[in-house]
């Protein structure tokens, strides 16, 4: 077990950040789910809004994490643990409001139900992501942050095999080269924002063998 006080001191503003970093990542995660179940929706300008907003909040978090590390004395190698974590944690809904950017001036036909399966697989990363950096708060096990993580790979894993099926349909069925080209894109795009609850997964738990 590690306690971050050794990181923050009784500062509890870096774990007040952190921890609302990975709850907007997980937002964003969950408007997307909730976006492609609106069927006919996905032109919805207004439901742009609401990933724009996500992403800016996040963008905000990260900002104040920057300007309490400049107010705050920090070793150099905690800096680069903190400043890791909160980029990971961004790239999170930034990275799912560029899919959202892209799904919304699709013209053709999305295969919804492949869309639903990976952003229910998305949301499950993100909770295992949001799980892991909450406890980092009182401190942590080792034990409980890899049962996490094991989790956050598990759904990776099987956001693979989803894509891969996808792509066997998409290059066996009777769409166009543009239409294909293009939901190649989105499906890889999804698999990115996946990546990004991975790579923050990592850094927590990096953190956590560290001070363990």
């Amino acid at each position: 077990m590690f306690s971050l006080r050794k990181l923050f001191g009784k500062d509890e503003r870096f774990y007040d950040l952190l921890e609302a970093s990975a709850d907007e990542a997980l937002t964003s995660t969950k408007l997307l789910a909730a976006y492609l179940q609106r069927s006919g929706a996905y032109t919805a300008t207004s439901d742009l809004d609401d990933f724009i907003q996500s992403r800016r909040k996040d963008k905000h978090l990260t900002r104040q994490i920057t300007e309490e590390l400049c107010r705050t004395f920090v070793t150099p190698l905690e800096r680069e643990d903190i400043e890791a974590l909160s980029l990971a944690l961004y790239r999170i809904p930034k990275t799912v409001e560029k899919l959202v950017e892209r799904l919304s001036i699709f013209p053709g036909k999305l295969p919804r139900e492949g869309f639903l399966r990976q952003a229910e697989l998305l949301v499950q990363a993100a909770e295992s992501v949001a799980f892991m950096v909450r406890q980092l708060r009182h401190g942590a096990k080792l034990e409980s942050v890899q049962t996490a993580n094991d989790r956050l790979q598990f759904a990776e894993g099987e956001a693979d095999k989803v894509m891969l099926g996808l792509l066997r349909e998409l290059y066996q069925g009777p769409r166009d080269a543009k239409e294909t080209l293009i939901l190649q894109e989105l499906f890889e795009m999804t698999e990115k924002s996946i990546d990004r609850c991975r790579d923050a997964g990592s850094v927590v738990f990096q953190i956590v063998l560290k001070y363990s």
